[in-house]
């Protein structure tokens, strides 16, 4: 069963689950697309790949509206696992759902097992569902939700590309994705054994490649978002292209390289791996995948423990000087795009408090030197003296 038949849910779930064997059972508040992956009983999913494109068709699959509490229920009981995918804020909505389940399950099949996968941007989410789905547990399956439920969180690093109307029009159930195909899932966290999914990857701890996805992926993903934004290109492979914006992007993600070696002792290797097979993600030119798309939401962006403000503290943290992630930040400050509500609610608090500000209060920067290389850079790029140049 997978909560949420958005993007991830059909895009990236519904494909590994699809290839590893599994029928599927999307469950969604949207009655269109239930109605839609009903009468069809399959979606076509598209993989672009710098090679070109594959299209596939994920069938043998039903779904159930979001409403349908008995059907969801009935289901669940001979369900061994679960994927969420509907967003951290709806996260806490699917307490009732699963605990009603997981009732039945301690019931009806007491020697059974259940594994739920989180597939959410949330750190702690297991304990967030956790505290959930216990206020709605009856006490005999107190037991069967301790020893036999596995609350399992992931890091979800498939980039969706966007839909044109012309081609949602034509293919209302389309999704349109990258192949990379890789979820770490916390090992640990499995009860009755780890299910038999093709692109799990099973890690002892997720907090390092929480960190990597965040510091590395998300942080240079900005980077190119940011400065192609200034130098007034529209997709992110062609900011990568500039040869200016790649020597900030190399010294952004090298900095951010050295601190999490030093921090989570990874493997070189793996490490290395992963970077230059993100390289070559970003540079995917079937994915159209925008400045605007990349680098929406920067108030949210420049957060504390966030991709930008998070990086420069975790560099700090272990003596790196964070020079190209400063710079980040600086363009990160400057975007105003306008159709982009959160870039216009960050530039009026620039406007009547200042950069300063922002640093101090929204980004809970405090080191004065880091602060005023910010600065620095921010206004070169505002006067146009310190920004690349796109030719």
């Amino acid at each position: 069963m997978i909560f949420g038949a958005g993007q991830i849910g059909r895009g990236f779930i519904g494909d590994i689950c699809h290839s590893s064997g599994y029928h599927l059972v999307f469950v969604d508040v949207v009655e269109e697309i239930v109605a839609m992956l009903n009468e069809k009983k399959e979606y076509p999913l598209w993989l672009l790949a710098n090679e070109g494109k594959v299209e596939r068709k994920i069938t043998g699959i039903s779904a159930i509206c979001f409403s349908e509490k008995d059907k969801i229920s009935d289901v669940l009981v001979e369900t061994s696992i679960a994927f969420t995918a509907v967003g951290a804020n709806n996260l806490g909505l699917l307490a009732p759902l699963l605990s009603d389940g997981i009732n039945r399950k301690a019931r009806e099949l007491p020697d059974s097992y259940f594994n739920v996968v989180i597939c959410e941007n949330l750190l702690g989410s297991s304990e967030v569902l956790k505290k959930e789905i216990e206020r709605y547990l009856l006490p005999d399956a107190l037991s069967f939700f301790n020893e036999r439920t596995g609350l399992v969180e992931s890091v979800v690093s498939r980039m969706v590309a966007p839909l044109s109307d012309d081609i949602r029009k034509k293919y209302p159930l389309l999704v349109t994705v990258e192949p990379y195909n890789i979820l770490p899932v916390e090992k640990k966290k499995f009860r009755g054994g780890i299910p038999p999914i093709k692109g799990l990857y099973p890690v002892e701890e997720l907090l390092p490649y929480e960190e990597l996805k965040l510091f590395i992926h998300n942080l240079s993903h900005a980077c190119l978002a940011y400065m192609g934004y200034i130098n007034g290109y529209t997709y992110i492979w062609e900011a990568l292209e500039d040869p200016r914006i790649r020597k900030i992007f190399d010294g952004v993600v090298n900095e951010a390289r050295s601190a999490l070696i030093k921090k989570h002792h990874f493997d070189i290797s793996e490490i290395d791996g992963y970077i230059n097979d993100l390289i070559d993600r970003f540079g995917n030119r079937l994915l159209n995948d925008t400045v605007f798309r990349v680098g929406r939401d920067p108030l949210r962006k420049i957060g504390h423990n966030d991709r930008i403000a998070g990086a420069i503290r975790l560099c700090l943290s272990y003596g790196i000087y964070p020079e190209n992630i400063c710079l980040v930040m600086a363009a990160c400050l400057c975007y105003n795009y306008p159709d982009d509500s959160s870039a216009l609610e960050m530039q009026d608090i620039i406007r009547t408090k200042g950069i300063e500000y922002v640093l101090k209060e929204i980004s809970c920067i405090t080191d004065k030197d880091i602060i005023e290389r910010i600065r620095r850079y921010y206004e070169g790029l505002k006067n146009e003296g310190s920004s690349p140049k796109k030719t």
